[in-house]
């Protein structure tokens, strides 16, 4: 369906200001509630939305100096606001939050949000951006106004999610988790890594997302790899990272990433495996991992429980993790937007030349 947009809007997007923080929390309270006639991504954390308070603590005391937060202003009043994360080693942008509601003029919520994509994509060409990311739900026009925007749906993720009320698994011992085949994952593993990503993921989701092997050799704070809807949430967490390897052949086999979080949002939990291999002990390694250091000083919030997104190609990891507590929450749609012109990169090939043909006369 299209959407037809009005003429122009009689507001101005601007770069939020330190001023702009008490009315940055109201306007998301606002979009989470359905009846004050507000949008967001509506992504869900057991429950409520995502807002920008609820996901990120301080929205603007935590900025890096590579990310950027707009607002759409009318008459004083904040009415529209968008957050971009910027990741440090690659060109790509993701849209975190993109909030809008009603303005004084009679600016509707999705006019809004339009204004602040489209004023993205304008920053993200000034500054050579690559790759456009956004997951959302779809809902409240949230995909249509993305495609009209030129994204692309290239896939869904579910969203499970596993209460603090369920006891967690008791912690693994060094000993099992290395009978098991478990270990932490190192940088040496970037070509095994970025192999078994390839076994498990479609060709086209690959040419999108387009990791390389240096992706998978950054690990520590800044690891975004695998990509994810909630991947955000790890800004705010201490991130460790397992692999399961092969009983019989040297590579490996599953992949699983932890986030436990340091402020009041749920703990990650991300993985990835081939469909043959079963991870029930992974999950539950990664799971016991988590209770072990939320115990660990008990300065650790736990009552949020664990989120983890699965990949709707990822079957059976869905099946695992409900078995082991999880339960879906939501379906997100995933989009992106590329920046650059894919071309045949130039090479050599072998050519014929026809020999000359001697003939009476010539």
């Amino acid at each position: 369906m299209t959407l037809m947009r009005p003429g122009r809007l009689s507001g101005k997007v601007r770069a939020a200001r330190i001023t702009d923080l008490a009315a940055l929390g109201e306007l998301s309270e606002l979009c989470e509630d359905d009846a004050a006639g507000g949008r967001s991504l509506g992504l869900p954390i057991s429950g409520p939305r995502i807002g920008v308070f609820s996901l990120f603590r301080l929205p603007l005391g935590a900025f890096r100096p590579n990310d950027l937060l707009l607002v759409y202003e009318e008459d004083r009043h904040v009415a529209g606001l968008v957050r971009v994360e910027r990741e440090n080693h690659r060109d790509d942008w993701t849209i975190v939050e993109l909030d809008g509601i009603s303005g004084l003029a009679g600016a509707g919520a999705g006019d809004i949000r339009f204004r602040l994509v489209q004023q993205i994509l304008r920053e993200g060409q000034k500054r050579g951006a690559a790759r456009f990311h956004v997951a959302c739900a779809d809902a409240g026009g949230n995909v249509e106004l993305f495609m009209q925007a030129g994204f692309a749906r290239y896939g869904e993720e579910r969203v499970l999610h596993r209460p603090a009320d369920v006891p967690l698994p008791e912690p693994w011992s060094e000993e099992r988790a290395l009978n098991a085949g478990i270990r932490p994952a190192r940088p040496i593993d970037a070509v095994a890594l970025m192999q078994l990503y390839a076994s498990v993921t479609p060709a086209p989701v690959q040419r999108l997302e387009g990791f390389r092997i240096p992706d998978w050799e950054r690990q520590g704070p800044n690891w975004r790899v695998p990509r994810s809807s909630l991947a955000p949430l790890l800004r705010f967490a201490d991130i460790e990272a397992y692999v399961l390897e092969s009983a019989g052949e040297p590579r490996l086999d599953g992949f699983i990433q932890l986030g436990v979080a340091r402020e009041t949002q749920p703990h990650y939990l991300r993985v990835m495996g081939r469909p043959e291999v079963d991870l029930a002990e992974l999950i539950d390694f990664g799971l016991g991992d988590i209770r072990a250091r939320t115990a660990r000083g008990g300065d650790r919030p736990d009552e949020h429980g664990v989120i983890a997104p699965v990949r709707t190609y990822e079957s059976p990891i869905d099946r695992r993790l409900e078995a082991a507590g999880f339960t879906t929450v939501s379906t997100v749609t995933l989009l992106i937007r590329e920046t650059l012109v894919r071309v045949a990169e130039p090479v050599l090939v072998p050519g014929g030349v026809r020999g000359w043909e001697v003939t009476r006369g010539s």
